[in-house]
């Protein structure tokens, strides 16, 4: 198999749908060998044989991203499956959206967990690795609801939050060879798109078309839109890009 990612080992959260799975399908392409940890175990097991039947190298794990010793177990597997762990896409999130007010102890902090404590584990787990290596590219995904979402008060800061981790860790681990970036999606259609719809009651395509009206390219997203950015930090020849948002809306955020 050829491929810019030949050789490359890497590790997706969230992997087994929506844009982690179009991030491991992106990567697997072009030659990687993919790690997919999900929660959803009937998700998970449909993508990672999906990917099998390709013939693609693929380890899956059902795996809690807020249970640490879960993560680090799960990447100690994969190392000694694969021989390394060079690639890590922060990748799992949840939604609980609800305005301020209605706003539950439970909501904030599931979201907070998944995202930001998740995250926490993921890299603090792989960075031994990398260094180890002296190699490593890490992309964690962020959202243009970072930067302020009606309903959204819990997810926007975790998604913020993500992008403050992105920067210190840029500075820490750009000395060992490892780069920390960061993709951050507007508008993409996956099942999360999907339960944003049946949460405020209107059909799924209204809400894709009413995104579109509002997208200067004139279409939503897919995954695999945020999977090519996601390959770009990832490539081994973007060594001094480090530290770095893009937002992939189809359109500039500030």
């Amino acid at each position: 198999m050829t491929g810019r990612f030949k050789g490359r080992v890497a590790f997706i959260t969230g992997g087994s749908r929506g844009i982690g799975k179009g991030v491991a399908q992106t990567l697997a392409e072009e030659g990687a060998k993919v790690a997919i940890i999900d929660i959803n175990e009937e998700a998970l097991v449909k993508t990672a044989s999906e990917l099998t039947d390709q013939g693609y190298d693929v380890f899956s794990k059902v795996v809690n991203v807020v249970e640490s010793d879960e993560v680090e177990t799960a990447m100690k597997e994969v190392v000694t499956k694969f021989g390394s762990l060079d690639i890590l896409v922060n990748n799992a999130g949840v939604i609980r959206d609800n305005l301020l007010f209605k706003m539950t102890d439970s909501d904030w902090g599931q979201v907070m967990d998944v995202h930001l404590k998740g995250a926490f584990n993921a890299v603090r787990a792989a960075q031994q690795y990398m260094v180890k290596n002296k190699y490593g590219r890490i992309i964690n995904t962020s959202s243009t609801s970072a930067l302020g979402n009606r309903g959204q008060a819990n997810y926007a800061t975790a998604k913020a939050g993500l992008q403050g981790l992105t920067k210190t860790l840029s500075i820490e681990l750009g000395k060992f060879g490892i780069t920390t970036n960061a993709v951050a999606p507007g508008f993409i259609e996956t099942e999360m798109t999907k339960e944003t719809a049946e949460r405020i009651g209107v059909p799924f395509e209204e809400l894709v078309k009413a995104s579109v009206e509002t997208i200067p390219v004139g279409r939503s997203g897919k995954p695999v839109d945020i999977a090519n950015a996601v390959a770009f930090f990832a490539d081994e020849k973007s060594s001094f890009v480090n530290g770095q948002v893009i937002y992939v809306a189809g359109g500039p955020k500030d």
